[in-house]
């Protein structure tokens, strides 16, 4: 009886939100079956909330963040353009369409912006260290495309663009580490960008306009096929050194009213002072902006 007692016991142990079916019991007492019990009411169903949706865990870290990114092409390596001194010696590139869309929208952790310009600085999201994927958490993914850009000599290199299908906000990043986009080595502002670079260098400055932030002359090379002046020492002025450890070079584009025999006596392979009385005659401006490290 003892032994019954104990095994009805157990059996005991319900659910403290079902009616027991066992009547309380002494061990020397024989259980009885107890009265019919009324029915409870059913309970209405609670309505679930739909599970989140996770993380396909087919993907990386950054296509998560952009899955469309995954159509382009990712190279094993890519040739980085030679620079100069105090900046890269390389020609205007014609602007590359970008293959991913890249609507605009609200910016988390923007840089700073003034009077309708946004600054590159030589550090955080810009700086060294960077990566397409912070990149992307600032600017939003939908606003970031993995795609080709030309080069100088008319090859393409694989760079992430910001804003890439609106000229006014366009801005190419190089990476030094291609396989892993990451490692800033060089950001490009061309075409019709509202971009400034450090400095407060923008598309659009005249000679005597860059002077006045370099608080000196600078010197440049004579024009090339293209009618593209570059940067060749910033003479030891203020945007020789920006902080941040990066370095900055500008080509600049003689204006269309510059005569033949006026270009003629500025040559490519020869150096000039953007203060030389012929060099302000061609009526230069800057068309290309790169900040390199």
């Amino acid at each position: 009886m003892g032994a019954a007692g104990s095994v009805l016991a157990q059996q005991r142990q319900v659910s403290p939100e079902q009616p027991s079916i066992m009547n309380d019991e002494d061990d020397d007492q024989t259980p009885t079956i107890p009265p019919p019990q009324p029915a409870k009411p059913a309970r209405p169903r609670m309505q679930m909330a739909a599970p989140a949706l996770e993380p396909d865990p087919n993907l990386d870290t950054e296509d998560q963040l952009a899955p469309s990114q995954v159509q382009q092409p990712m190279p094993a390596a890519v040739p980085m353009p030679t620079r100069g001194t105090g900046g890269a010696g390389r020609t205007t590139r014609a602007a590359a369409h970008a293959t991913d869309p890249a609507e605009e929208g609200r910016v988390a952790g923007r840089p700073t912006r003034s009077l309708g310009t946004y600054v590159v600085a030589c550090s955080g999201v810009f700086g060294k260290d960077s990566s397409h994927v912070k990149l992307a958490a600032a600017f939003a993914a939908k606003n970031i495309a993995y795609t080709q850009v030309d080069t100088a000599s008319g090859n393409k290199v694989m760079a992430s663009v910001l804003f890439a299908k609106n000229p006014k906000r366009r801005l190419e990043v190089w990476w030094s580490k291609p396989e892993s986009r990451s490692d800033t080595h060089l950001i490009v502002i061309n075409g019709q960008s509202n971009w400034a670079a450090p400095g407060e260098l923008r598309l659009g400055l005249t000679l005597a306009e860059v002077e006045k932030l370099n608080h000196k002359p600078f010197k440049l090379s004579g024009f090339n096929k293209d009618n593209i002046a570059t940067l060749s020492d910033w003479n030891g002025g203020e945007l020789a050194a920006p902080p941040g450890g990066c370095t900055v070079g500008i080509s600049l584009r003689a204006a269309p009213t510059t005569s033949a025999a006026a270009l003629g006596g500025l040559p490519a392979d020869r150096e000039f002072t953007s203060a030389a009385a012929v060099m302000r005659a061609a009526n230069p401006t800057v068309s290309e902006i790169l900040v390199a490290y």
